[in-house]
């Protein structure tokens, strides 16, 4: 039997897993020494943000299992190859960012949680190390996904590793130039979710691109809202992403129109028969809808409310933007299972896809 010691342990272990994916949390390097070589990891890479991708993937799949017969085992090894392939891309942008000199002199980035280089938490060797064991599993994942559904797949890995891995390395860090949030709509749109379907299901019709809108959408605006809370940061940097460009009055205005087209997204899928009806479930996330679009609608605070949690501080818009993108996402995920599941049983749910 384990040892009740042992026992505490593990599950000390695991409650840090659930706190990291939920949360970036904040520790220091003594914190950080104590933690279980997953725990580092997940802090390391953002667990929290990877949430993300395994939607676009579970969504990608979901789709497939829409309209036919598709193999689990390959959506389990999608879904781990997209979150690994993120993981290394945030690994990898705090060492870009730490080389550039972008993360220096408190930079927004070592604020909302730990960075690790900037926290002294490993060394740069220590880090690529960690890259690179990472990008060699998920490479693992594509190579056999490949094997079993044709080199098209290495169409969707290379043009995603490329997007993702430009995000903030040379020769053009996308981010610097106007180009990061749409590198993300298409990486989380048609490349995650589409690449999924195809991997499942050996084609990519049109209809399924238009599906990953909704969701795609609301990573762009948890991007947008990022970028808006760190548009002064940026500024000085000579970082030019798009609320940069806009400036922070029109940045809201586009987090607001991003908000909009996610609902009218996903009613226009379900009218044109390309959903089923079960995917208007999202509308139930309008309550966070709408205390997102009241925080885009005025400027940010320039101090801590008093009723703002500490750790979530110095995040503002980002913060309301993936609260409202998790209760959306999770509810156009189970409109997507209820839908599958209706015409599992033989209800009709007034869909036909293209």
């Amino acid at each position: 039997m384990m040892d009740s010691g042992r026992g505490k342990t593990l599950g000390s272990d695991v409650r840090m897993w659930y706190k990291a994916l939920k949360v970036i949390p904040h520790l220091d390097r003594s914190e950080w020494d104590v933690l279980d070589p997953v725990s580092k990891w997940l802090v390391a890479a953002r667990g929290a943000v990877l949430v993300m991708t395994f939607f676009s993937a579970l969504i990608g799949g979901l789709l497939a299992f829409s309209v036919g017969s598709a193999n689990p085992l390959l959506l389990v090894l999608a879904m781990v190859g997209l979150v690994l392939a993120h993981g290394a891309s945030n690994l990898l942008n705090d060492y870009w960012d730490t080389r550039l000199g972008v993360d220096e002199g408190n930079y927004f980035r070592a604020q909302y949680g730990p960075h690790p280089l900037v926290g002294g938490l490993m060394t740069s060797r220590q880090l690529i190390m960690w890259v690179l064991a990472t990008l060699a599993a998920a490479l693992l994942a594509g190579l056999y996904l490949t094997i079993v559904r044709g080199p098209s797949v290495l169409l969707f890995m290379a043009a995603g590793l490329l997007l993702m891995m430009s995000y903030s390395g040379k020769p053009f860090p996308l981010k610097k130039i106007g180009m990061g949030e749409v590198a993300v709509f298409i990486i989380w749109g048609p490349l995650m979710i589409g690449g999924t379907f195809y991997v499942l299901m050996g084609t990519l019709p049109l209809w399924v691109i238009l599906a990953s809108l909704p969701y795609t959408l609301g990573v762009t605006l948890v991007l947008f809202g990022k970028h808006i809370d760190k548009i002064n940061y940026d500024t000085k940097k000579n970082i030019r992403t798009l609320p940069v460009i806009l400036g922070e009055t029109w940045a809201r205005k586009a987090s607001v129109a991003l908000i909009i087209l996610m609902f009218a997204s996903s009613i226009f899928l379900v009218i044109g028969s390309y959903l089923g009806i079960p995917v208007l479930l999202v509308v139930l996330s309008l309550p966070s809808a709408y205390g997102a679009l009241k925080v885009f609608g005025r400027p940010r605070p320039l101090s801590r409310p008093s009723d703002y949690p500490v750790d979530a501080w110095p995040l503002w818009y980002v913060s309301y933007s993936f609260i409202f993108n998790r209760n959306f996402g999770g509810l156009f995920v189970m409109g997507l299972i209820l839908d599958i599941a209706l015409k599992a049983i033989g209800i009709p749910v007034f869909v036909s896809q293209l």
